[in-house]
C-alpha cells in the first residue's frame, strides 16, 4: 500500500504556531512518526507541505496512480477551496480528511468543510493521534 501524508498552509509552523491549540509537535515530527508507524504496518509513504493551493492540487494529480490513499491535513483550504474538493474528486484518491482540533468547538467558519463530502473518512480534534488513526483507517479500508 502506497501513502501520501500531504499537509496544508501554516502546518510547517507546528510547534510554534498557537501551541494551546496545535500543541507542540512540529511538522517533521508528525511526520517521522507516521512514517515509522507505516513502516510497520509494511506500507510506502511520502510526504508533502505546501502553503500554496496549486501545489496541493499538483501533488494530488501527480500521485493519482500511484497512492492508495491520503492523509490530508489541508489546514485554511478545508473551508474553501473547491480546487482541491474538485482535485480530490478528479483524482478518485481515497483521502482521510485530518484536523489536529475540534472544528466543531471553534470559529464558525472553521466548521464548514467544503471536502467533507468528497472524503472517505475524517479525523478531527485527536491531535497528533489523528494521523496515526488516519493511516490505520486507510490499512483497515483497501479499496
Amino acid at each position: 500500500m502506497n501513502v501520501l501524508l500531504l499537509n496544508g498552509p501554516n502546518l510547517n509552523l507546528l510547534g510554534e504556531r498557537e501551541p494551546e491549540i496545535y500543541g507542540t509537535t512540529t511538522l517533521p515530527q508528525i511526520e517521522s512518526l507516521v512514517a515509522e508507524r507505516a513502516r510497520e504496518l509494511g506500507v510506502s509513504m511520502r510526504t508533502f507541505q505546501s502553503n500554496h493551493e496549486g501545489a496541493l492540487v499538483d501533488r494530488l494529480q501527480e500521485v493519482r496512480k500511484w497512492a492508495d490513499g491520503v492523509i490530508f491535513n489541508p489546514g485554511a483550504f478545508t473551508h474553501y477551496s473547491y480546487s482541491l474538493r474538485d482535485a480530490i474528486a478528479a483524482t478518485r484518491l481515497r483521502v482521510v480528511e485530518v484536523h489536529l482540533s475540534d472544528l466543531d468547538k471553534r470559529e464558525a467558519w472553521r466548521r464548514i468543510s467544503v471536502i467533507a463530502e468528497v472524503v472517505a473518512h475524517r479525523i478531527v480534534g485527536k491531535g497528533v493521534a489523528g494521523y496515526l488513526e488516519a493511516l490505520e483507517w486507510l490499512v483497515a479500508h483497501p479499496r
